[in-house]
């Protein structure tokens, strides 16, 4: 059996990289990071011919080898270590048709490396309407390689692609382009220091903060053979090597590629002017948000309405066919409600998912990004601060590693600081099931009170993360500037399977993450609420039976239902809750709120999981979550305990507390001290609590 192919897709953002990884890999792919650091590895099997299997590393998009970033280094790094176990056998270079020249710079590089390299020309389909036209043949014998004609959106030449890569042996190793005679003594004195190593490789160490194989940039720069140049000297060397390929590229170009430029259409010019207008850009903006968020309401109440019911019923019918005792409560009451209360969820995470998935598709949200500098700049930020704060909407973890494009030190900081207000997906359950309950569900104007909410509680944390980068930036006293480029992508039509795979993956990954911590967190209370110390507990029954033994009118079941209350108060959960409870009251919370925003510090949608549980112990009833939240009474207040004010305090609390585990550790990771995130921890949750506090007490 042969050995597997290990292949290195590598491109610029935006020429289509990650379409050509989800057409050959399907669904065989998984998400993870670099060891040791926090960039996202992305990597997939692809079946080949001949019975081979090929393993896909989708690197992170990078413009060429001279790194300005630490997603850039990672494909450097990978690149020039031969002991890796993922260094590639042959590297796919993904260009864009309509940006060939400058895709072709990286293309020469990894040439120079002495990988055999294949050239993917995507959006071929785009060639006929733009006016283009292209000798591949000619091109393959300048470029001494093999040139693969894409179109990822129509799924063609996909199959000429794995056949090339079959034959990666047949491809020329033998560089485009001599480097060296931008400085040829210089060189000489480099390769005679090092006689046995890759001259182009030496060159990289020299001028990046790279390494490979056993030498690092200090052997190389401390050579008594080899004298190296200063900073400036050598960027001025880098600026020539990048001359000199343009050149070639140029020469190429010229000769292989023919554009009638009459044929092209200024469509792109014309809606750029339009969805980036200074007034027009942002209400089209708002408008597409609004739409969102109706339809996130209106298209998942079905399928909601479904799993709500069948958790319900499952739970009802486990406890009627097991055998009665504690490990069938425990699945009953534990672990069916604590996982029903996240699986509810799935269709309203996965609408989002399909409409952010969309935006991103089309190119329309490189606009919105590019609309949104034009805020960040008045409140101390960098342009650059937008692309974590938009990403925060799916999740705070890879929103902060993001940041890492920001090269001004205080900015990327504020940025890492104010992340976790925007609304994540985490968030959402708790939004989603407290909306339900204290905002009717009728319509206004033909707008869906329920979604305008949701949308208002997003727009909010978006709010408070720039006013909360101002106040930090007059606080941490940002004096410094740094530019913002963006670049545009053309605008094109969102690839069905490019969605389907980005829909599947988020909400897998968002139900498994969480679902292993709502199932341990599940077990763990209903172990608590199942079990207490003292008399109060273990004769429950004995006490509530005596206490209503002279109340004729109460029946079979309500007693019932009084001594499962009784014996939840008086459990280790309950005697915990009440302990907390004179903290939570004044927000307008009873002690199993508190238990639930005691929980969720572990993960925000933890908190259905754990009133689900809650609930569920010593429940008869075959009743859904959200009943049996409709049915609380106020402790303290009487009445229903979530009523506006109570559900609008529990909004704000969840909208603004720092209620996540794995984003302090992130942040921990990313800043190398424990003093912001402990930072961030506490001042977001006292901001939250006293705005919780402010709201509860004004609108009961």
């Amino acid at each position: 059996m042969a050995k597997q192919i290990n292949i290195a897709l590598i491109g610029n953002p935006n020429t289509g990289k990650t379409s050509v990884f989800n057409q050959l890999t399907g669904l065989n792919q998984k998400v993870g990071n670099y060891p040791g650091i926090t960039v996202e590895k992305k990597e997939g099997i692809c079946k080949l011919p001949r019975g081979l299997k090929a393993h896909i590393l989708d690197l992170p998009g990078t413009y060429s080898l001279n790194a300005s970033s630490l997603d850039e280094n990672v494909v450097i790094e990978l690149l020039l270590n031969k002991s890796d176990k993922d260094y590639p056998d042959v590297a796919v270079v993904v260009s864009d048709v309509e940006n060939l020249k400058r895709n072709l710079l990286l293309f020469t590089q990894i040439k120079d490396l002495g990988i055999p390299t294949i050239l993917v020309i995507n959006m071929a389909d785009r060639m006929e309407r733009k006016g283009i036209s292209l000798d591949v043949e000619l091109l393959e014998e300048r470029l001494k390689t093999k040139v693969v004609l894409v179109s990822a959106r129509k799924n063609t030449g996909i199959d000429e692609l794995k056949e090339a890569i079959i034959n990666y042996r047949h491809i020329s190793d033998e560089p485009c382009v001599n480097a060296s005679i931008i400085a040829p003594e210089y060189f000489d004195r480099l390769r005679k220091a090092f006689p046995n190593q890759s001259l182009y490789k030496l060159w990289l160490v020299i001028t990046q903060d790279v390494n490979f194989g056993n030498i690092n940039r200090n052997e190389v720069s401390s050579s008594e053979l080899f004298e190296t140049k200063s900073h400036t000297e050598l960027k001025k060397l880098q600026h020539k090597e990048t001359i000199l390929r343009y050149q070639f590229i140029n020469g190429v170009l010229k000769e292989t590629m023919k554009v009638d430029a009459s044929s092209a259409k200024d469509l792109r010019s014309r809606l750029d002017r339009v969805l980036t207008h200074k007034i027009w850009g942002y209400a089209i903006f708002f408008g597409i948000l609004l739409l969102i968020f109706q339809a996130i309401y209106s298209w998942s109440s079905y399928p909601m309405d479904l799993i709500d019911e069948t958790f319900a019923f499952l739970s009802e019918w486990t406890k009627t066919s097991l055998p009665a005792g504690a490990f069938t409560n425990l699945i009953a009451e534990g672990i069916i409600p604590g996982l029903g209360g996240i699986v509810i969820f799935i269709p309203q995470i996965a609408f989002l998912f399909f409409f952010i998935s969309i935006l991103e598709e089309t190119g329309y949200m490189s606009r919105v990004v590019f609309l949104m500098d034009r805020i960040m700049r008045k409140f101390g930020l960098s342009g650059k601060s937008v692309v974590p704060l938009v990403s925060g909407t799916a999740c705070a973890i890879p929103a902060v590693m993001a940041t890492r494009n920001i090269e001004n030190w205080k900015e990327r900081l504020i940025t890492i600081l104010v992340v976790p207000f925007t609304t994540c997906s985490a968030r959402l359950p708790v939004y989603l099931i407290i909306i339900a309950l204290v905002i009717p569900d009728r319509a206004v104007w033909g707008f869906n009170l329920q979604g305008l909410t949701l949308m208002l509680l997003y727009l909010l944390g978006f709010g408070v993360a720039i006013g909360s980068a101002w106040i930090l930036n007059l606080i941490l006293n940002i004096k410094t500037r740094s530019h913002f480029v963006i670049e545009m992508p053309n605008y094109k039509l969102p690839m069905g399977k490019n969605i389907a795979i980005n829909v599947v993956e988020k909400t897998k990954s968002f139900v498994f993450g969480a679902g292993k911590i709502i199932l341990a967190i599940s077990i763990i209370l209903w172990v608590l609420a199942s079990y207490g110390p003292g008399e109060n507990f273990n004769q429950a029954e004995e006490i509530v039976t005596s206490e209503y033994s002279q109340n004729t009118e109460i029946s079979e079941n309500e007693l019932e239902e009084e001594i499962a209350s009784f014996k939840l108060r008086n459990s280790y959960i309950g005697i915990m809750g009440r302990g907390i409870e004179p903290v939570v009251a004044p927000l307008g919370y009873d002690w199993k709120i508190g238990i639930a925003i005691i929980s969720s510090f572990a993960a925000r949608e933890v908190f259905v999981g754990t009133l689900a549980t809650i609930y569920s112990v010593g429940s008869d009833e075959e009743e859904t979550i959200k009943n049996r939240m409709a049915a609380e009474i106020n402790p303290i207040l009487g009445g229903p305990l979530f009523t506006f004010a109570s559900g609008v305090s529990l909004l704000l609390f969840y909208a603004f507390a720092m209620q996540c585990m794995s984003t302090l550790a992130i942040v921990k990771r990313e800043t190398n001290t424990w003093k912001w995130p402990v930072l961030q921890l506490v001042v977001m949750t006292l901001f939250a609590y006293f705005v919780a506090l402010a709201a509860f007490q004004l609108l009961k």
